[in-house]
């Protein structure tokens, strides 16, 4: 038994990582744009600094999956990035948007970065809940996970989550102060690290 589960958890090939200076677009909302922090504070510039990545910072605070989906477009001819990470559907939920068509607007989003030769990593983003700040243990949606298992892409589950579970790492009720991006950088770093994309 121990010898099949070891051959299940090596039979993923991990992805090659990318090289110092590679072109790589995290494509969000205001988590990613670093609402409350400086530029330089945002998890997309301590992730440059951290892998010697160039990351455009594709964030619009305010920008559900359907105004992202529209700006992807002209993001991937300009910067033709590697890789985009994919921070998005927490403003969805805000205004209860229906699940179905976040869930449409996220496909078709890694669908475009695939077509155009990059690879995609999905983040998920927690729900909004009273008892989940309570009790600082916010959850993601299951359709994270479901995207990214149809999509074939890796899913950065319960970095966002953990994050903004801890009342000191949070500016405001919705977004991390500087302590809160730079930790989550790390924990976006260590994932892409398992994935392969970092060696």
């Amino acid at each position: 038994m121990l010898a099949i589960v070891l051959v299940a958890a090596c039979g993923k090939e991990k992805e090659v990582p990318l090289s110092p200076g590679s072109q790589v677009l995290a494509l969000g909302d205001s988590l990613t744009a670093g609402a409350g922090v400086t530029p330089e504070e945002a998890w997309p510039d301590l992730l440059a600094k951290r892998t010697g990545w160039v990351v455009i910072n594709g964030g619009v605070s305010g920008d559900t999956s359907g105004d992202a989906l529209q700006r992807l477009p002209a993001l991937l001819e300009e910067h033709t990035p590697v890789l985009v990470l994919v921070t998005l559907g927490g403003n969805d939920m805000l205004r209860h948007i229906p699940q179905d068509v976040t869930v449409a607007n996220l496909e078709t989003i890694l669908t475009q970065i695939k077509s155009h030769g990059a690879k995609a990593v999905l983040l998920a983003t927690p729900k909004a809940s009273v008892a989940g700040v309570v009790f600082q243990n916010l959850t993601v949606p299951d359709f994270y996970r479901e995207v990214a298992d149809r999509q074939q892409v890796p899913l950065i589950e319960d970095a966002i989550a953990d994050v903004l579970s801890d009342p000191q790492l949070k500016g405001d009720p919705l977004h991390p102060n500087a302590a809160g991006h730079a930790l989550l950088s790390g924990k976006i770093f260590d994932e892409l690290k398992s994935i392969g994309y970092v060696r």
